[in-house]
């Protein structure tokens, strides 16, 4: 499965990142509770994706797992440590033509914060 995680493709097999006791544990979390989470993750590494992309890969497993639709997710963090308020979070659908230029820029070394704005993120606010 392919997930955006601010300007970083993950490549990962959902079932795998978890063990069943822990799914059954965070089945009864919401969409809001799993947003709050990746707010307060962020909020300590800003650069969460590209710092600890294990953890990065599970967050993205959780929003999957609550909106199966979504698969990319932007997080941003103002600075490192600073209140889960100040964090802004937004949630898109990307369609695969979408997913597979960036994960081909991204193989190619060439997938930068800029150009996954330009690609993504920016396209969403127009």
């Amino acid at each position: 499965m392919l997930f955006l995680m601010n300007d970083v493709i993950l490549s990962f097999d959902p079932s795998e990142l978890a063990p069943p006791v822990t799914r059954d544990r965070f089945a009864r979390l919401s969409l809001n509770s799993v947003l709050e989470l990746g707010k307060e993750l962020f909020a300590q590494e800003p650069v969460l994706q590209h710092k600890d992309v294990e953890r990065a890969q599970r967050l993205a497993a959780l929003i999957i797992a609550k909106a199966p639709e979504i698969n990319a997710a932007l997080f941003v963090a103002p600075t490192r440590g600073c209140p889960v308020e100040e964090v802004q979070a937004r949630y898109a659908q990307l369609g695969v033509e979408v997913m597979g230029t960036l994960l081909h820029r991204q193989n190619a070394g060439s997938l930068t914060n800029a150009e996954a704005d330009r690609q993504v993120w920016q396209r969403l606010a127009a």
